[in-house]
């Protein structure tokens, strides 16, 4: 679904903003590099909630991913932005805080490239939901265990994007995110 403002924030590798761009246009010919969000949501008990992309989606549609990721705006702040986009994808908001950033790229078929850099977040929530059917087929919630059994049995399945920041997650913050529960 596009949503009114779609363009993007162009970054360079310190993420400076170098200038913007239209959605679509940031993810062809090799893709440029622009500002982007995922973000992880944990219940109570500790599972991750998974959303599997819309098929409709241009990169990746049908593939297992991280709670919501999307992009910040022209003259958006990534957390805020970060925040309704939870809202608009899922139907409902909870407190997010900030873990890291990285830079990666990731073709897709010859359709197109991320080319990101990422700011990551997590919360937590045990609420009901209601999914956006224009940007999500369907969610889960599973075990952290249960997942990565999943993962090394069908990587195929999962954006390439969510396997490294499930990997920096779970090796360097995830006593940080248990903590919290």
């Amino acid at each position: 679904m596009a949503r009114e403002n779609d363009t993007l924030i162009l970054v360079d590798e310190n993420d400076n903003v170098t200038g913007w761009e239209e959605k679509t246009a940031c993810h062809l010919n090799g893709g440029k590099l622009h500002r982007a969000f995922s973000i992880f949501i944990f219940n109570k008990s500790g599972e991750l909630l998974l959303q599997q992309r819309a098929n409709e989606k241009m990169l990746w549609g049908g593939f297992w991913s991280n709670t919501c990721c999307s992009h910040p705006r022209k003259d958006q702040n990534t957390l805020q932005s970060a925040k309704e986009r939870l809202s608009e994808e899922l139907g409902f908001t909870t407190d997010l805080t900030y873990l890291y950033k990285f830079i990666y790229k990731a073709e897709f078929k010859t359709i197109g490239t991320e080319y990101e850099n990422c700011h990551v977040f997590y919360g937590y929530y045990d609420g009901n939901f209601s999914p956006d059917k224009n940007e999500i087929m369907d969610t889960k919630w599973i075990s952290m265990k249960s997942l990565k059994n999943d993962i090394e049995a069908n990587p195929p399945k999962y954006t390439p994007w969510f396997k490294l920041e499930l990997q920096e997650l779970t090796t360097k913050y995830i006593t940080r995110i248990n903590s919290g529960i």
